[in-house]
This record gives C-alpha cells, sequence and structure tokens, in this order.
C-alpha cells in the first residue's frame, strides 16, 4: 500500500516565490526591451515566465502561450520546448494536469529530435513535479530519476540538486524516509559549499517533515525554525508558509493542540496573503482538528465547512480529503455519526486511486470505523478497522526508520569529524613545521657520523640483506598461501550472501500473508463471539465462513512458505560432492530468482527482464547440485552487475534483461546465460578464467568466481564452459555438460 508524509506538499523549483512587484521581473522587462535578436529575447521571456509562476500562475500561462507561438514563427525549436515546459508548470500548478502532460510529451519530442539531454533533464523534472502534485509518487520518482541521469551525463549541479530535492520530496510522500534524508542530505551540502540560503532553507523544511513522519520531534522542530530563519533571510515566504503549517501537523500528532492551531492559523493568514488556496484550505482543516481536541466543535465545524469549498477550487485531492476529513471528525466529536461517516467517504474518494496514505488517513479509517459501529453497521466497521491497520503497519516500519535515524547520525558524525580532522590537520602543520626545523640542525650532524661509519657497515648490511630477503620471500609465499585460502573461503561466504538474500525475499511475502490473515482472524473469532452471544445465527454463520476462508489461505501461504524452506535445504544439504539426479530446469530457474533478489534486497531501484527458455525434454541429469548451483549464481551475478553497469551509463529506453536457456541435443545438456549488458572487450574475455582476474572495482570481486565455476564445470563434471561476448552489447556463457546412459 502506498504512502504519504503529514503534510500538504508542493513541488519546489530552485527560487523564492515572489509578490506582485518583483526586481527581477522589473531586470528582465528591461533587457527584453534591449535584445538584439528574436531567439535572445524569446529566452530572456522564458525566464520571466519561470518567475511569475511563483506569483502570478495567470499572466504566466498568458505569456507562456505567447511565447510557444512566437518562437514557432521564428522555427526556434529549443525556444518552443522550454516556453512549453514552462506553460506546462503554470497548468499543473493550476490542477490542469490533462494539458499539461501533453505540453510536456510535445517539449520531450522536440528535444529528443534536437538530441538535446539538457532539455530532455528538465523535461522530466517537470514531469515529475506534474505526477508529485497529483499524488502519483511512483510515476513522480521515475521521472526524476531519468532528471537526475541526464544532469549526470552533462554535469549540469543546478538540474542535479532540483532534481534531489524534488526525489526526496517523492520519497517522503511514499514513506521511504531513508532514501528522503540521502537525496536531501546531498543537495544540501551542495548548497551549504555554495552560500545558496534559500535552497537550505526548502531542503530543512523537507528535513523536517521527515523527521516529523518518523516521530523524532526534536529533530523536527529544530530543522522547521532553521528553515523559517533560512527563509526570512533569503526572503522566501513560501518556505515560511509552509513551515507555519506543517508545525501545526507536528505540534497535532504531540497532543500540543494550542500551538498547533496558532501555527495553523498563521499559516492559513499568510497562504490567503500570498494566494496560495491549496495550502489556506490545508492550514484551516487543522485548524479545526486542534479546535476539536481543545473541545471548542463549533468553531472546529466552522473552520472544516470554510476548508471544503477552498479545496475544491485547489483542484489537490490530499487537501480535498483533509477538509472533509476534519469535517468528519468535528461531527464525530458531536456524535453525528451519520453526517461524520457521509464526510469521511467524501474524503477518503479525493485520495483514491492516488498514492496518498499516511499515518493520518489510518487514523480517519479509526475514526469512521468507530462511526459504522455506533450506527450498527459492523461489516463496514470491521473492514475501515482492517484499512487502518494495514496504513499503520505499512507507515511506521521500524527497519525504514532506523535506517532514516543511522543515516542523520552518520551525516552529523561526517560534519563533525571534517571540522575536527581540520583542526588536527593544522595542529600537525605546526608541529612539522618545528620539527623540520630542529631536523635539519640533527640531519647534517647524522649526515657527517653517518659517512664516517658507511664504509664499515656496508659489507654487514649486504649479508643482512641477503638474509633478509630470503626470510621475506619465504613469509611471503606463506601469505600467499593463506591469501589464496582467505580468498576462495570469501567468495563462497559471497555466493552464500547472494543465495540467502534471495532467500529471505522469497518466504517474506508468504509469511506476512499468514501474519495478516491471522490477525484478522483474532477479530473475526472475537467478533463471532459476540454476535453467537446476541444470537444472531445469520452473521454467525457468515463470520465463521470468512474464519474458514483465512484459515484455508494461512494454510495455502504455510505450505508455500514450507515448499520454499525444503527446496532450498534439499539444495544446500551437504553431499560430500556426491552426484544425483537433478532437474536442471528447476536448478536454474531458483537461482535465477534467488540472485535476482539478493540484489534487489541491497538495492531496490534495479530492476531487470528476465527471460527463460527451458527444454521441456531435458529430464534429469547427474550432477553435483550444491556445485552447479554456485557456479549458476556466480553467472547470474555477473550478468545482473553487467546490466546494472550499463544502465548506468546508457541513453532513456535501455531494459536491462538476462535470459536463461536450457537444450539437450546428441549426449550434452547446455545452460546459456546471457545479457544486454557492457559486454567484455577480447583481451578481457581471454583472461576471465584466470585466478584473481576481475574487471569489478576494488572490493567487490575476489576475482575467483568465474575460476572456481571453470574447475567445477571442467573438473568436476567433466564438462566445457564458454563465453561469448561483444562490447557494449552482450556477453553469454554456456556450461556444457556429458550426459551418461
Amino acid at each position: 500500500m502506498k504512502k504519504l508524509v503529514t503534510c500538504c506538499l508542493s513541488f519546489f523549483l530552485l527560487t523564492p516565490a515572489f509578490g506582485q512587484s518583483n526586481p527581477k521581473i522589473d531586470s528582465l522587462d528591461r533587457l527584453i526591451r534591449k535584445a538584439a535578436t528574436d531567439t535572445a529575447r524569446i529566452n530572456l521571456v522564458i525566464e520571466k515566465i519561470y518567475l511569475l509562476n511563483q506569483s502570478n500562475l495567470d499572466s504566466a500561462i498568458a505569456l507562456a502561450r505567447k511565447t510557444v507561438a512566437d518562437a514557432r514563427r521564428i522555427g526556434y525549436r529549443k525556444g518552443e520546448a522550454y516556453a512549453l515546459i514552462k506553460l506546462a508548470a503554470g497548468n499543473y500548478f493550476k490542477g490542469d494536469y490533462g494539458h499539461s502532460a501533453a505540453y510536456l510529451k510535445n517539449a520531450a519530442q522536440i528535444f529528443t529530435s534536437l538530441k538535446d539531454p539538457k532539455g530532455l533533464g528538465n523535461t522530466f523534472l517537470s514531469y515529475g513535479n506534474m505526477y508529485g502534485m497529483q499524488g502519483k509518487t511512483d510515476s513522480a520518482i521515475a521521472s526524476f530519476q531519468k532528471a537526475i541521469q541526464y544532469a549526470g551525463q552533462i554535469n549540469d549541479r543546478r538540474m542535479l540538486n532540483a532534481s534531489y530535492q524534488n526525489i526526496a520530496i517523492s520519497y517522503q510522500m511514499n514513506s521511504d524516509f531513508p532514501h528522503a534524508i540521502l537525496y536531501n542530505q546531498k543537495a544540501l551540502k551542495h548548497f551549504e559549499e555554495t552560500g545558496d540560503v534559500g535552497s537550505q532553507s526548502y531542503i530543512q523544511l523537507n528535513l523536517g517533515l521527515i523527521y516529523s513522519a518518523m516521530g523524532d520531534v526534536k529533530r523536527a522542530e529544530q530543522s522547521l525554525f532553521r528553515a523559517i530563519r533560512l527563509s526570512r533571510a533569503a526572503s522566501a515566504p513560501i518556505v515560511e508558509l509552509y513551515t507555519y503549517s506543517n508545525l501545526s501537523t507536528l505540534y497535532e500528532k504531540d497532543k500540543r493542540f494550542g500551538p498547533s492551531y496558532d501555527y495553523a492559523m498563521k499559516a492559513a493568514g499568510l497562504a490567503r496573503k500570498i494566494g496560495d488556496p491549496g495550502i489556506e484550505a490545508a492550514s484551516l482543516s487543522k485548524a479545526a482538528i486542534s479546535s476539536a481536541f481543545l473541545n471548542d466543535l463549533d468553531r472546529a465545524e466552522s473552520m472544516a465547512r470554510r476548508a471544503v469549498p477552498i479545496a475544491t477550487a485547489s483542484r489537490q485531492p490530499y487537501n480535498l480529503y483533509q477538509a472533509y476529513s476534519a469535517l468528519g471528525l468535528a461531527l464525530k466529536m458531536k456524535n453525528r455519526f451519520g453526517e461524520a461517516i457521509e464526510n469521511y467517504e467524501k474524503g477518503f474518494g479525493a485520495i483514491r486511486g492516488s498514492d496518498y496514505y499516511e499515518e493520518s488517513v489510518g487514523e480517519a479509517y479509526r475514526h469512521v470505523s468507530e462511526c459504522y459501529s455506533r450506527v450498527g453497521d459492523y461489516r463496514k466497521a470491521l473492514a475501515s478497522f482492517r484499512t487502518s491497520a494495514a496504513i499503520s503497519d505499512s507507515v511506521r516500519s521500524r527497519d525504514n526508520i532506523q535506517k532514516s535515524t543511522e543515516l542523520t547520525m552518520n551525516y552529523e558524525f561526517e560534519k563533525k569529524q571534517q571540522t575536527l580532522n581540520a583542526r588536527q590537520e593544522r595542529r600537525r602543520a605546526e608541529a612539522r613545521a618545528r620539527q623540520l626545523a630542529l631536523s635539519v640542525g640533527l640531519g647534517l650532524s647524522v649526515v657527517i657520523a653517518g659517512l664516517a661509519f658507511y664504509a664499515y657497515f656496508s659489507k654487514r648490511k649486504a649479508n643482512a640483506l641477503l638474509h633478509a630477503q630470503k626470510t621475506e620471500i619465504e613469509k611471503t609465499l606463506t601469505e600467499l598461501r593463506t591469501t589464496q585460502e582467505q580468498l576462495i573461503h570469501k567468495e563462497k561466504m559471497a555466493s552464500l550472501g547472494e543465495l540467502t538474500a534471495g532467500i529471505a525475499h522469497e518466504i517474506q511475502n508468504p509469511l506476512n500473508f499468514v501474519n495478516n490473515f491471522s490477525d484478522v482472524s483474532e477479530e473475526l473469532v472475537q467478533e463471532l463471539k459476540e454476535e453467537a452471544v446476541a444470537g444472531r445465527t445469520e452473521d454467525v454463520l457468515a463470520i465463521a465462513d470468512d474464519l474458514a476462508r483465512n484459515l484455508q489461505k494461512i494454510h495455502s501461504h504455510g505450505r508455500r512458505a514450507d515448499s520454499i524452506v525444503k527446496g532450498m535445504l534439499e539444495h544446500s544439504r551437504s553431499s560430500a560432492g556426491r552426484r544425483q539426479a537433478t532437474d536442471l530446469n528447476a536448478l536454474a530457474d531458483e537461482y535465477l530468482r534467488l540472485a535476482y533478489h539478493g540484489l534487489r534486497a541491497k538495492e531496490k531501484d534495479f530492476s531487470a527482464v528476465l527471460v527463460t527458455d527451458f527444454d521441456p525434454k531435458l529430464g534429469a541429469v547427474e550432477v553435483v547440485p550444491q556445485d552447479l548451483g554456485r557456479v549458476l549464481l556466480n553467472l547470474y551475478t555477473n550478468a545482473f552487475y553487467a546490466v546494472k553497469e550499463k544502465q548506468k551509463k546508457a541513453q532513456d529506453g535501455y531494459q536491462p534483461t538476462v535470459s536463461v536457456l536450457t537444450h539437450r541435443q546428441n549426449g550434452t545438456v547446455e545452460i546459456r546465460v546471457r545479457d544486454n549488458g557492457t559486454g567484455m572487450p577480447e583481451p578481457v574475455k581471454q583472461k576471465i578464467f584466470q585466478p584473481f582476474f576481475t574487471t569489478k572495482p576494488t572490493g567487490q570481486g575476489t576475482g575467483l568466481g568465474l575460476s572456481l565455476s571453470y574447475d567445477i564445470i571442467t573438473k568436476g563434471h567433466g564438462g566445457e564452459i564458454l563465453a561469448e561476448t561483444q562490447p557494449g552489447q552482450f556477453t553469454e556463457m554456456t556450461i556444457r555438460l556429458p550426459v551418461h546412459g
């Protein structure tokens, strides 16, 4: 289930909001009047549209439409495409996502025909903003990742950091706190180095939201108040506005409803002054919630009813959900349960189909569950309670918060450590200078004495050197043998790690189902007792049917987990190298999935297409399954590494693919593993089976994987292993094994 941070967010570019009178716009107007060429004038107008999108959307949209037409008239396609991006931005800020998507599609087509990576990067950056404002965070993340890829190709720091900021917001809205903190820290480091105070204020705001969602109130307060100070220094009222709104949310979660109400009203007033209906509606909704918990229910209902039409006008689904949810809470606390249900359901309808799910949505489902229970609709009450529990479990993942906390502490420690290292380096430099002065005088004396003793010690030194060299050679030989044994052990443990990660991923899914259905069954048993006591036979039978279905599902998923464990134990059972009849199709398929899930467990952003073509007539083959499994795991791991490396450098449209084929013919069986990754040049291909040869960076490979695989296939099974490759295109590894009988 998708997740969202507890706030109302907009996606930001790298400049603060401006009022109607803006010195930068005035300066641009003077430059536009003096422009020597049409293309120069259009470029300046595009900059003006960018600023107008922060203060006057209607003016920005009108000027963008005119600029698109002017650029087409003079054949300036690049200017036309950038004007289309600004026109799209104005439209999605207004909530017109259909026209916005069409404008961005046209811009992408123009930049593609011009082979302009910077233009494509800016287009995908705008796509991400548009998807983010609709709550489609998965699509937003994919778009920002493409923008990061293009920015990296041309080393455009501004685009890269804009992408970092915005992808962090998307991960934040998905409650993926580790990624959100990581990308915010990347951007913050750059802006601290460049002294960009305005951008620092945006990031501190977003960090405050993450810490708030994690329940870290102290860090959240620190970041949010830091955001206010920085926003005032940078004259960025939009940041100050959003910070007030999210301080209200923070204090509401911390049960400090007085400060929560005060900051909500501050935000509502500033939003009305700036002209941001979305945040005005959100702030009124928060003020209503705080009023309800302060037991001022009439004010709570009044605030929420004011928020509903403003949220409707903003055309942002989460704002509308907040308004209806706040009204539902006020009516529930007034014991008007039917009206409360109606408004809660309107709120859920506003975010249905989006990625908006977070802790406050879970709480709203708990409230509406209680309302359904009060009006006697127990089935809907139970369904709402289940939804609430599922949202709460998914948002407040212990691992998620633990990883985020570790990331934050590491970042803070590194900053302190850098300062300490700088001080220590200065002290060491001063000490070295003093030491150098003393050493010069002492050195002259030592040189004179040394010359006198040189002749005497020369002969003794030569004999000692020969003895030392002999001892060193013997020591080195011993160390090499030890190192070789350690590297072989490391390679085996690396294979075991890949296998274990895959098994963990495979078994987690059925276990989650077992746990979830067990929890629901406990609730059904309790409800069954209540209905039985009440004598409602029909409801008792219906609940019993539900309970039976749940038990069937628990049994089914339990058997699935059991089969996974038995299968893995079968392949890992020690056999002292004995051959046994083995289904190679099943073996190849299992290790392919385990290798893929093992990599995905470490790198969640990676994905690849898996293609299998197994010969149904292959039959059982006498092999040592544990050894052959290790070979397959090594080949799969290398294939995934190759496509992952190519994906980092490839243009848009590249699809990582790994395929596996089995075939039986003329007394042999073949297993082919092919990838469309980086390939290998001929000199590398000639060395791949040599011990300790690797093309991976230091620390990522021992160079023994293919060497051990070669020995297992050729010496252990009497077969052969071959490589076919083309640089930049593909690599195909073929295992051929003899079939006896």
